[in-house]
């Protein structure tokens, strides 16, 4: 038998994921360019359900990608004398993989978790001086900006990255460095961030700190 047909197929649909994911991208640029213009958070909202529809798509686009892959394997495993319907079993497994979705299926998407946590942090840091008015305006002021120092340079950050698992900044370069640094000795990594507990930071957990890095350019404009 040969498959080329179907592995071109599935590669065309693999495709289409690197489409979905650009989407979420711009999707999230969008978002946060919202937030700090600050318009309606009924705008805002819209993003989200944007956000979950492209969860969905990638989703069923998984669902339908893996479905294919099994039947093949199947097949290529099982050899039969007579070759069944490949769509029709491919089909089968795809109903199946989709009659146990559910919503939080969207929720723990990559990309969908990245969107949340970015939107959490944008609105944090441009809309964190509403809720302190009884603090003075410059304590304020320095807070935020003390928030913008790398803990392990001591310097304002350019390119600051989040951990997911803490949720402490620092910039790329310096914190990657640590880690290949302390990987080389054989030793795992402390968040450097004064009082955190954390002591095992993976370049995995790293995802870029846009909300961080647009405020931080806001301020250097200034």
């Amino acid at each position: 038998i040969s498959f080329n047909a179907i592995d071109s197929a599935l590669s065309s649909l693999k495709n289409c994921q690197s489409y979905i994911n650009s989407g979420m991208d711009v999707a999230t640029q969008v978002a946060l360019d919202l937030v700090e213009s600050f318009n309606d958070e009924e705008d805002v909202n819209s993003m989200e359900k944007v956000m979950l529809e492209y969860a969905t798509m990638d989703r069923e686009l998984n669902h339908y990608i893996k479905a294919f892959e099994e039947t093949i394997n199947q097949v290529k495993r099982e050899k039969p004398e007579i070759l069944p319907d490949l769509e029709n079993l491919a089909q089968e497994k795809f109903l199946e993989m989709e009659s146990m979705n559910s919503d939080s299926d969207l929720q723990r998407n990559e990309k969908y978790m990245y969107f949340k946590d970015q939107l959490k942090e944008m609105k944090k840091q441009y809309h964190s001086n509403d809720t302190i008015e009884e603090i003075d305006e410059d304590i304020a002021v320095t807070r935020s900006q003390m928030n913008f120092i790398c803990p392990i340079t001591q310097m304002t950050m350019k390119r600051p990255v989040r951990n997911k698992v803490c949720g402490h900044s620092y910039e790329e370069d310096a914190i990657l460095e640590m880690i290949q640094t302390q990987k080389q000795k054989k030793k795992t990594v402390r968040c450097p961030k004064m009082g955190c507990s954390h002591v095992d930071v993976k370049g995995s957990d790293l995802v870029p700190d846009e909300a961080l890095k647009r405020v931080i350019d806001s301020q250097n404009k200034q």
